[in-house]
């Protein structure tokens, strides 16, 4: 059975959160510090980019990759990439 995957970074004062809807594509949303800013009702297999930005002064965009497997059934893997690095999202347990 497919569940959901929720994935998480603090930065600075911000809190960054991605929910994966159970299933292979099941919608994603991207929340800032608790408010949805981006959001896919439906992805495919592969990798699904969403685009933020943080509030602060000045604003400071980044992007999210959701890399779902092509051949292996395993769950998502989530990214960050912020000022051109890629860094890992740690996956949260659901409750």
């Amino acid at each position: 059975m497919y569940r959901s995957h929720h994935f998480h970074v603090d930065h600075g004062d911000h809190s960054i959160t991605v929910n994966v809807g159970p299933g292979r594509t099941g919608e994603i949303e991207l929340l800032v510090d608790g408010k949805v800013i981006a959001y896919r009702k439906e992805h495919e297999p592969g990798t699904t980019v969403l685009e933020g930005v943080l509030p602060e002064e000045p604003a400071h965009p980044f992007r999210i990759m959701v890399r779902q497997p092509h051949l292996v059934p395993t769950g998502p893997r989530c990214t960050w990439e912020l000022d051109g690095v890629e860094q890992m999202m740690s996956e949260r347990s659901s409750p």
